[in-house]
């Protein structure tokens, strides 16, 4: 450097992570300076503090802005600093920076490294240094990035937990106290509801206590793709990384994917009119397009005609060959829902929704919240009003989460196990045949049922109806049940708990009968003289046994009496007596009457039969 007089500001940095790394304290930082300016006769102007700030290229430090003013304006002409990564990691901002001393004859001096910015040389080593420090840093971004990307895949979302989620261990799984909520968003929005709606009835009905609700609140709910399972990291940059399947999802894709298409039109006008019953289940054989849903109304006849056309491809389908070509598969969609989330509704649902032990914790949790809120009034950091409005927030909560207990213990109390699945099935089928008036007076049937319910059944339980194109015309090729309806049922039916309809040829009084009969996989002959029995407490119920022989795929049982209905077969050999060509096979069979029923004819409905002391097999 040459003589002139050295007037030096003393810039400091410390961000978070460096302090963390190497200890680079400010005020470790001011005293290596000011010894330096001490020892090197530098008059000190001023020291410039940029705390918690990185050197990262679009940071703004306010500190070193001042600095470079005054610079501009003659009051000092030296920058100190400790080392030249307290300036810059960049190379691109080092030269940014030479260029302002060359214009405004200001000098740099590290304290740590042996910077000289008055020749050549030394720009060149100052070069060097800087591309390091940005080498540096760009490799740190690299394995952070990676690093990030692991914990995404993991679960571990690096964000604050939207409404319908919370962090557990840090990952983000969903809120049974708020997740209905987002459901619920998501359905009305499908309904046709606006966000202005959805943020009015939610106003109106104090959902969480609060009357603040905003429609573009709602709509960051719509466009949250977390909610569908899937996450978007930097998705305000200019290259956003989008991951899939990393979260428990609240949602179907498919909802969130119509609903995005939804907000095209026109929100606060836009209301659906119709119930279309298969709408976003069906997608075009030829272009891949979702089918739209139409309708139809005949004046004379007041009637209304549903269909399901490709805006590509011109074609369409009606609704009624829809529901003709599934309605076996539809009844038995019906039936399953009929008994296992109906009948054992309380039992399964609220042990699966509602997890005792996390909602005891989740209690606890907001008992101490409630207690850190009374002692912030106190100690007067809220305003009496703020108190009454987090306090409202909190009891709503906890009144939500004992309402959510008391549900489970009174789910534990009642005694259904996975064999009254089974045997309320059996039960429905009886009453079908003896009592169809009642049976259909206590039961939905497919037929009869209005077509939001329908519609309802369709949404929980198939993914998409797949179709394909013969004659030119759309037929009806696939249904695809969701993966948690089909594996619970799947597991339901290896065990012997449910049934399904399957053709079968049997021998009934001499005449071979082709028929299909509900059938059911193995279970321990205790457990069926135990069905058995207890199915003989309601009605007169006859057990006959057989033999399947599978080259000719024939059941020879019987003879059964006359106008006698067979209710289920069913292997009475485990493994389906692997190796030998016939199994042994049982069949229950009952009347074609309701003179034979033994009790009140509202308890074949709305009861079942308790287990049967082994003593009576």
């Amino acid at each position: 450097m040459n003589n002139e007089k050295k007037i030096a500001g003393l810039y400091i940095r410390v961000s978070t992570e460096d302090q963390a790394r190497e200890g680079f304290s400010l005020s470790e930082q001011e005293k290596r300076l000011r010894t330096m300016c001490e020892y090197k006769s530098y008059e000190i102007y001023k020291v410039y503090k940029d705390a918690g700030i990185s050197a990262k290229t679009g940071n703004t430090r306010p500190a070193f802005e001042e600095l470079l003013q005054d610079i501009r304006e003659k009051k000092c002409n030296t920058i100190v600093v400790l080392k030249l990564d307290r300036l810059t990691r960049s190379v691109f901002d080092w030269e940014k920076i030479i260029r302002f001393l060359e214009e405004n004859d200001a000098y740099l001096d590290c304290a740590n490294d042996d910077i000289n910015t008055t020749n050549a040389n030394g720009k060149m080593i100052s070069r060097i240094l800087t591309s390091v420090s940005q080498n540096e840093i760009e490799r740190t971004s690299e394995r952070t990035k990676v690093g990030l990307a692991g914990a995404i895949k993991e679960g571990h979302i690096p964000a604050r937990a939207p409404l319908g989620y919370k962090h557990i261990d840090k990952k983000l799984v969903p809120d049974p106290l708020t997740k209905d909520i987002v459901i619920r968003i998501y359905n009305l929005y499908f309904e046709g509801k606006s966000y202005y709606n959805i943020a009015t009835i939610f106003n109106e009905e104090k959902i969480l206590g609060k009357t603040n609700w905003k429609d573009t609140k709602i709509l960051r709910i719509i466009s949250n793709e977390v909610y569908k399972g899937d996450y978007v990291h930097g998705k305000r940059t200019n290259h956003p990384t989008y991951y899939k399947d990393v979260v428990e999802p609240l949602i179907s894709k498919e909802l969130w994917d119509n609903c995005q298409v939804q907000k095209k039109k026109n929100q606060k006008n836009y209301m659906r009119t119709q119930t279309y019953i298969f709408l976003q289940k069906l997608k075009c054989p030829k272009c891949g397009r979702i089918l739209a849903g139409g309708a139809s109304h005949k004046i004379k006849s007041d009637k209304w005609y549903f269909y399901y056309r490709c805006e590509n491809c011109k074609n369409n389908i009606h609704e009624d060959k829809i529901e003709e070509k599934i309605k076996t598969l539809l009844s038995d969609i019906l039936e399953y829902d009929n008994v296992v989330n109906e009948f054992f509704l309380p039992v399964l649902k609220s042990k699966l929704d509602n997890p005792k032990e996390q909602l005891e914790k989740e209690l606890k949790s907001l008992n101490n919240k409630r207690e850190r809120i009374k002692k912030a009034y106190i100690d007067e950091l809220f305003t009496e009003d703020e108190f009454k409005q987090e306090s409202k927030i909190i009891e709503n909560q906890i009144e939500m989460i004992n309402s959510k207990l008391l549900e489970n213990s009174q789910a534990e109390q009642l005694n259904f196990t996975t064999e009254d699945i089974l045997l309320k099935r059996d039960m429905d089928f009886i009453n079908k045949v003896k009592l169809p008036i009642s049976y259909y007076a206590f039961n939905d049937n497919w037929n009869l049922l209005d077509r939001d319910i329908k519609a309802d059944i369709i949404m929980r339980y198939v993914d998409d109806i797949e179709l394909e194109m013969v004659n030119s015309k759309y037929e009806v090729k696939q249904i695809n049940f969701r993966s948690t309806f089909y594996s619970d049922y799947e597991e339901l039916y290896k065990k012997g708990f449910i049934d399904k309809k399957r053709p079968l040829t049997y021998n009934f009084n001499g005449v071979c009968v082709d028929s299909e009969i509900r059938y059911s996989e193995y279970l321990p002959i205790k457990d069926v003289m135990q069905h058995f029995y207890r199915l003989n407490e309601y009605y007169e119920v006859n057990f006959y046994k057989g033999t399947y022989y599978k080259e000719t795929e024939k059941l020879d049982i019987g003879p059964l009496r006359r106008n006698e209905v067979p209710i289920r077969t069913f292997p009475l050999q485990e493994n389906n007596n692997v190796d030998n060509n016939w199994v042994s096979m049982g069949m229950f069979a009952t009347q074609n009457n309701p003179n034979d029923i033994k009790v009140n004819i509202r308890d074949v409905f709305e009861t079942i039969p308790d287990n049967v002391n082994e003593n009576n097999f």
